[in-house]
């Protein structure tokens, strides 16, 4: 009895392991390859499959999910003969499990290879400044690339981007002192712009400042040119309103004269013909009230007649010299 025991155990093992082999439970996003004695024989999704233990063996499972890989610094020469370290990031994602099975040994490989070399030929097109300032161009130029490349791998390169572009350190330096170099010349062009703009600023303030002040002066000089204006004409109003007579102005000529005589750069006096007259009247009104109470007697001075007309006399100041 105890063969026909052994030899049930080993059925019922050989049967678990059939059931296990049959069923294949594959992951979302994921995908297997099933070959049937050593030839593709379909592809496994996501779910419940069942395959012919013993007979279908799977050969490789593929993730389906879009993966990043990292790629070391590579050594890449610029067109001005620089060497620039650059490190690069792809994002691919595998689109047909069985191509990239059968259609290339390694991809991942592949793509770092076709990666390294089509980067040096795009940055061996370009100087090291114009390198630093593309990093979109690159990264087009490369996904382009390897997107045309790995198709035929079942696999799309989704993202190119490059983490760090290193010049040499004597690059750097040198990189370094004209940035600190530009700084300095822009501080320089500021600090000049402003002082420049604070003097405009200042002669403009001084130029409306004498503007206002002349406008001021201005308006100052034509108010009292017109006060002075307005007075003339209201002694002259109130001299006509009293209605004097010849000898009140007489008088009033004789008190101006002085004040015409004044200064010693007058030297020439140009006299009215009509002063004889008003002399002669104010000769009459103090003659009449002198002393002597008499017309033209007594300490009453006596002018001789002038001839009326416009003529005029002239009368030399006598010299204080």
């Amino acid at each position: 009895m105890e063969p026909v025991i052994i030899v049930l155990i080993i059925l019922v093992v050989l049967v678990f392991i059939a059931l296990i082999k049959t069923i294949q439970v594959i992951p979302q996003a994921s995908a297997a390859i099933v070959e049937r004695f050593g030839r593709y024989t379909r592809t496994l999704n996501a779910g419940l499959n069942i395959v012919v233990p013993f007979i279908d063996t799977i050969r490789n499972r593929i993730d389906l999910r879009e993966q990043v890989v990292p790629f070391p610094p590579q050594p890449v020469i610029t067109q001005d003969n620089l060497v620039v370290n650059i490190d690069t990031v792809i994002y691919y994602q595998v689109t047909d499990a069985r191509a990239a099975t059968y259609e290339v040994a390694s991809y991942i490989q592949a793509i770092e290879q076709l990666t390294v070399t089509t980067l040096r030929n795009i940055i061996g097109g370009m100087d090291l400044e114009r390198t630093l300032t593309s990093r979109e161009e690159i990264n087009a130029a490369l996904r382009g690339v390897l997107d045309e490349a790995t198709g035929k791998w079942g696999i799309r390169v989704n993202r190119v981007e490059l983490k760090a572009i290193e010049p040499p350190t004597s690059i750097q330096d040198s990189m370094e002192k004209q940035m600190r170099a530009d700084r300095d010349k822009r501080a320089a062009i500021l600090t000049a712009e402003g002082t420049r703009q604070a003097a405009i600023l200042t002669a403009e303030g001084e130029k409306q400042s004498q503007i206002l002040r002349a406008e001021g002066e201005a308006k100052a000089a034509a108010l009292r040119a017109e006060g002075e204006a307005q007075a003339v004409r209201t002694v002259f109003e109130a001299i006509h309103a009293g209605d004097p007579d010849q000898k009140l102005l007489s008088y009033q000529y004789l008190q101006m004269l002085p004040k015409i005589a004044e200064g010693d750069a007058n030297k020439l006096w140009i006299v009215p013909s009509e002063i004889g007259d008003a002399l002669k009247g104010l000769s009459g009104a103090m003659g009449n009230f002198g002393p002597l109470g008499g017309g033209n007697s007594g300490g009453g001075a006596t002018l001789p007649a002038q001839n009326k007309g416009p003529a005029t006399e002239r009368r030399e100041k006598p010299s204080i010299d």
